[in-house]
């Protein structure tokens, strides 16, 4: 698998990894509905830096993005988002964008990544992060309404870098 940064060449492909994940509505606090072309400023445009993962033959297999987490005093914690298209799920790729994330912050500078909201039914990506050695520093109860489950509690993950 490689890795680069996103182009706007990549909007397609980008698109075609985000959409079923924002219209299926079970783990980001997006609108369902969301445009395209708001779901791709949201992931694509500053100051957001978006990579995407190829597969050896080129195709773009999953996409994260890294920015800030806040602003003046919380400038040093960077928060991350990440997707992986439907066909390329349970082969790793979520791991190693996380590995090159993890990377990318401590190379930009930050001391800290956190996410803000993962939504508790969301067992492999927090087993994921778990594994790579985040703790859950807090709890938000019912603060996801799951399209199937009603609401679920969503958790604050945090790792110093």
């Amino acid at each position: 698998m490689k890795f680069r940064a996103a182009q706007n060449a990549d909007r397609p492909a980008i698109w075609r990894i985000l959409e079923p994940i924002f219209r299926a509505g079970d783990t980001y606090a997006i609108d369902r509905d969301i445009s395209r072309d708001d779901a791709l400023a949201y992931w694509c445009d500053p100051p957001a830096i978006t990579t995407v993962a190829l597969s050896e033959d080129g195709a773009a297999i999953g996409t994260y993005y890294l920015r800030r987490n806040q602003g003046g005093g919380g400038a040093h914690v960077c928060n991350c988002g990440f997707a992986t298209a439907p066909a390329a799920r349970g082969r790793g790729i979520a791991r190693a964008m996380l590995n090159h994330a993890l990377d990318a912050a401590r190379a930009a500078g930050y001391a800290a990544m956190q996410f803000n909201f993962v939504v508790s039914t969301n067992t492999r990506a927090i087993a994921i992060w778990q594994n790579a050695g985040f703790d859950t520093v807090g709890r938000l109860p019912a603060a996801f309404d799951h399209p199937d489950l009603g609401r679920v509690d969503a958790l604050v993950m945090m790792k110093s870098l």
